[in-house]
């Protein structure tokens, strides 16, 4: 920690005293008593969207907020399952929970990589947490969850630039109490949940605990190994202190601790065909290979097993014996929030220290020939340690004509990924086959135990056509066995201070203008270390370089080829204590503007314009690092590591109505994003490119298939542009009868002619369909409807309810490099809960299921690791000679099948 930044901490810490933290029950001090219960509409319910509390109706934003009831009902316990209800979120998770992304208007971050972070923003009881995983554990009783959409950089800070969440769970009472409630349901699913609250000192000292307790089979069938995977095995508990120490001083303390050691997550092989170009030079055209792919024939050879292959929702699967995991994820942390009134000024301070540790072990090639994996030896993790705090000021000047904000934040966190990616027993003998199939198709010229993959009528074929030299590097190919990483470091620091405010100006009794704005502060430094035991590539590059060299474009394709699958993602022991440094600084200016209308207690207009701010930062992973590491500066060879940070222009245009029986909220927006950050993986690599369009055509030069074409000579601006409406509707008839209904339209597109950096430079080759394209995970269309009836039963006191809902999503693709095989068909999906409470839901039976109508659908698609190059739509797009094949497999990491269960609940 710096010396400025300790001084500004602890200048805040001071101000703050006695304690720390953020508003209790909302802003008093912003809120005369009796305001809250003003709406005629109980559904428009209390937020603190703008860090006052307000209703929902009076907020000028656009923002879904969900109370305890609403969550109750659909069953969702984590930010995952709020997608069910809510039309513009979308949480996604892939290999690991550890990295789940959240999109809102089709705008998120991309895959496992850790050194990106979530351009959602996730707040747990106002407690910023750095990474989207977080969301996705049991949290207790919620109070309520607020999703806002659009950028939110001048509350939230930076890493909210295409919206936050934000999570409250409930405070203590002074009021004795309690629930219990345990579930049952089906993969022999158990789930037990409770909460005590009440007095330690009268009217001074509350407490509350609560924990939750959950346990699941998976529902994927290991078929070698005879077990599930995507289980489930958690706990959680927290508890809490609540000081009223004066009416206007109090003090919430907050401990938490998750553990989860789970197998997660299995994936399936969907497209497992070869493609091939029928027409050369006729582009869009493709056959499906009659005698099969040659990639799936090696691998059976080796006694692979594809249980899923043509067939993905019968959710079986196969991994290697011996590489089956189950990985500890640890995450906990205590925080102290304060809400302090002196005068009309009202102090909120919030401060936290947590931490997190995820392991990394598993297959990584998910089937069971042995290509690659990490070892469950507990040397692949990822760990957080992060320190936060903030204070804000708050309260009304000039005859409460303006209510204003000012505020500072400070956040320090420490990263390390620890990694030992490692080639498996079978690689050597793999990659060598898949280059002599390259060579020649014929199976009868393969034979996976001889040197080099050749069966004697191969080498005898095969040497004269293509050489010694060639030959030579496939049979050193097949002795690339379990080498690679034995452990891997990256430490990243980084440093993020921000000082901000936040005003609304009454210019007349409806008529009300907002003004904020933020500067932040980012800094970040990372240190890298590699351990890795692969001789074999810098043997294989040695003699390779001649033919690297020639003038014969297909040894040189080939012995590329060699060299490729030799050091593929970096491997090579050349990297052996070769240390790596680097740092930089940055400093952005966010804000928001409001002008907002309210003619009748009823109706508000709004039009508003934000800035927001995605932090830079480092693709934590070898793959990136520039093939000559070794002989270039190592300062700027670990800059290719770096990408730099992303900002977004929003402009939005709203209208709320709120009734006794009815509301409606509308909104058009439109985002233009700068430098986006998109993380492809494309079977070997991580690719991290900050996406612009560039101000001079370039001609299609960014969908070639080049990745040195296509630099822009002109200015870099926008390279997405997200825009739509939004519309929810709330019918209430009677007391006892709700009907939500929610709508997006998310038009988020890339611009044309772009370009990989801010610099201009050429867009990755992977990514030519780009241009003028749907964003991954962005629905264009989503549809939700959710129906609830609560009628009273006799006159007993007890009442039923009966509750459902929808969501309808259209056609997009779950691929950031958008190929054809990763596009997932629109689908409908329905939740269900039916139930007797008793008098004041005393008690409580419910029968409920998610995903009712089992539909099957699939989260990310993505290139299953070294099996294969060259999708369909490569294919299509460029044919021979560049890809008169593509055998490239596909796999998937589906979302859950149709879960149902027993609830019983009661409350003391």
């Amino acid at each position: 920690m710096s010396k400025c930044a300790f001084l500004l901490s602890a200048g805040i810490l001071a101000l703050a005293a006695p304690a720390a933290a953020q508003d209790l029950r909302g802003s008093a001090a912003n809120n005369p008593a009796g305001t809250e219960n003003e709406s005629p509409n109980t559904a428009d319910i209390v937020v603190t969207a703008t860090r006052r509390s307000e209703r929902l109706s009076s907020v000028p934003i656009a923002v879904s907020a969900f109370g305890q009831a609403a969550l109750q009902n659909s069953g969702a316990t984590d930010i995952r399952q709020m997608t069910q209800i809510a039309p513009s979120l979308l949480v996604s998770s892939t290999g690991s929970e550890a990295n789940a992304a959240a999109r809102v208007r089709g705008i998120g971050t991309v895959g496992d990589n850790p050194g990106l972070e979530s351009s959602v923003a996730v707040f747990i009881d106002g407690i910023y947490r750095s990474r989207t995983g977080s969301g996705l554990n049991d949290m207790g009783e919620i109070e309520r969850i607020e999703v806002l959409r659009g950028p939110q950089g001048t509350l939230s800070g930076r890493n909210s630039s295409a919206g936050a969440i934000s999570i409250y769970t409930k405070l203590p009472e002074f009021k004795f109490g309690g629930f219990g409630e345990a579930t049952y349901g089906n993969f022999n699913a158990v789930r037990l949940s409770g909460a005590l609250t009440g007095p330690v000192v009268k009217d001074l000292l509350a407490f509350r605990i609560d924990g939750v307790y959950s346990k699941r089979d998976g529902y994927l069938h290991d078929i070698v190994n005879n077990t599930e995977y995507n289980d489930r095995n958690r706990y959680f508990v927290r508890g809490q202190l609540l000081f009223t120490v004066t009416p206007d001083l109090a003090i919430r303390l907050i401990g938490d601790y998750t553990h989860r050691k789970e197998k997660c997550c299995g994936a399936v092989y969907t497209d497992t065909r070869e493609k091939l170009d029928p027409t050369p030079g006729v582009p869009g055209d493709f056959a499906i290979n009659p005698a099969g792919n040659r990639i799936a024939a090696i691998l059976r050879s080796l006694g692979g097993v594809l249980p899923s292959d043509g067939n993905p929702y019968n959710r079986q699967i196969a991994l290697t014996p011996g590489r089956a995991y189950a990985n500890l994820t640890t995450d906990y942390g205590v925080s102290a929030r304060v809400r302090w009134n002196f005068g009309s000024t009202q102090l909120t301070s919030l401060t936290a220290y947590r931490e997190y540790k995820s392991g990394g072990a598993g297959d990584m090639d998910y089937g069971n020939v042995d290509l690659v994996y990490r070892p469950d030896d507990g040397k692949a993790y990822r760990q957080f340690h992060t320190f936060s705090h903030e204070s804000r000021f708050s309260g009304t000047i000039l005859d409460n004509k303006l209510d204003w904000l000012v505020g500072g934040y400070y956040a320090h966190e420490k990263l390390q990924v620890a990694d030992n990616l490692r080639f498996g027993t079978q690689y050597g003998a793999f990659a060598a086959c898949r280059m002599v199939a390259t060579i020649n198709a014929a199976a009868a010229l393969r034979d996976p135990t001889r040197p080099g993959c050749l069966s004697p009528a191969g080498r005898t074929v095969l040497t004269p056509a293509v050489g010694p030299q060639v030959i030579g590097g496939i049979d050193r190919l097949s002795t690339l066995n379990n080498l690679g990483s034995s452990l891997d470091l990256y430490d990243q620091t980084s440093e993020n201070w921000a000082f901000f405010t936040h005003n609304i100006y009454k210019l007349t009794k409806s008529l009300s203008f907002t003004l904020g704005a933020r500067y932040t502060h980012e800094s970040k430094s990372l240190k890298a270390a590699f351990n890795n035991n692969n001789t074999v590539c810098p043997a294989q590059q040695a003699a390779m370089g001649p033919l690297l060299a020639s003038s014969n474009a297909t040894l040189q394709s080939l012995a590329a080829g060699i060299v490729t699958l030799t050091c593929t993602g970096n491997s090579t022991s050349a990297l052996t204590g070769v240390p790596l440094a680097d740092k930089f600084k940055e400093g952005q200016l966010t804000g928001t503007a409001v002008l907002s209308w309210k003619p009748t207690e009823s109706t508000l207009f709004y039009a508003s314009y934000a800035r927001g701010y995605k932090a830079g930062g480092y693709n934590l992973d070898r793959s990136d690092l520039s093939t000559t590491v070794f002989t270039t500066p190592r300062q700027s060879a670990v800059a290719n590591l770096r990408f730099d940070p992303e900002t977004v222009n929003a402009y939005e245009l709203g209208a709320k109505y709120t009734s006794r029986h009815i509301t409606a909220n509308v909104a058009l927006y439109r985002s233009e994003f700068a430098n986006f950050q998109l993380n492809t993986f494309n079977g070997t690599a991580y690719i991290v490119q900050n996406i612009g369009g560039c101000s001079t055509p370039l001609n299609g030069a960014d969908r070639d298939n080049n990745s040195a074409t296509g630099a822009c000579t002109g200015s870099v601006g926008k390279g997405v542009v997200t825009q739509g409406v939004e519309l929810e509707v709330g019918l209430y008839p009677a007391s006892n009868f709700t009907v939500n209904l929610g709508y997006t339209l998310a038009d988020a597109k890339y611009q044309h002619d772009l370009v990989g950096s801010k610099a201009g430079e050429p867009l990755n080759a992977a990514l030519f369909l780009l241009p003028g394209s749907q964003m991954s995970n962005a629905p264009r269309n989503t549809v939700t409807s959710a129906v609830t009836w609560t009628p009273a039963l006799g006159g007993s006191g007890l009442t039923g309810l009966l509750y459902v809902d929808g969501r309808l999503t259209s056609d997009y693709n779950t691929g950031s490099d958008l190929f054809i095989e990763k596009m997932q068909d629109g689908f409908f999906t329905m939740n269900a809960r039916i139930g007797v409470r008793g008098p004041d839901e005393k008690w409580a039976v419910e029968l409920w299921a998610q995903n009712l109508l089992d539909t099957n659908y699939q989260q990310v698609a993505f290139n299953l690791p070294f099996q294969g190059a060259g999708s369909r739509s490569q294919v299509q797009a460029f044919g021979a000679p560049s890809f008169a094949v593509g055998n490239a497999m596909f796999g998937s990491f589906l979302a859950e099948p149709r879960t149902y269960g027993l609830t019983v609940r009661t409350r003391f």
